[in-house]
């Protein structure tokens, strides 16, 4: 089975990220189940990835953290949740449009069943 490369994926954790942070705020292990489940388990977060891109964007304004309690309602534990800012949703919507230049130009090199050729 080929696994993605680390060094492939690394630019568009923070657009896999905020994707899910469009819909609702959210906590780092409820983020990281979430990319596991939508990727059906190809890619898989790792904790000290994803929360160096949540100090990098909350730093650059893309998010923000917050403290609430376990289920945003008053109930359990606290925890620190994370919500897209409208920074954040520019940069996402320019990580869209960079990924479908970057699709269309690696696709280009992409020969499929041509690798190994006539020898």
């Amino acid at each position: 089975m080929v696994a993605i490369s680390s060094d492939v994926i690394r630019g568009y954790n923070d657009t896999m990220i905020l994707s899910i942070l469009l819909k609702e705020p959210s906590y780092g292990y409820q983020i990281s189940r979430e990319i596991k489940n939508i990727t059906e388990g190809k890619y898989v977060i790792k904790e000290t990835t994803l929360y160096s891109a949540f100090t990098r964007m909350e730093k650059n304004g893309y998010i923000e953290s917050f403290v609430a309690n376990q289920d945003l309602e008053g109930n359990g534990k606290k925890r620190t949740y994370y919500r897209i800012t409208n920074a954040g949703r520019d940069y996402y919507l320019n990580k869209c449009l960079e990924w479908e230049l970057t699709k269309d130009v690696v696709e280009k090199f992409i020969q499929k069943g041509e690798a190994y050729g006539n020898d």
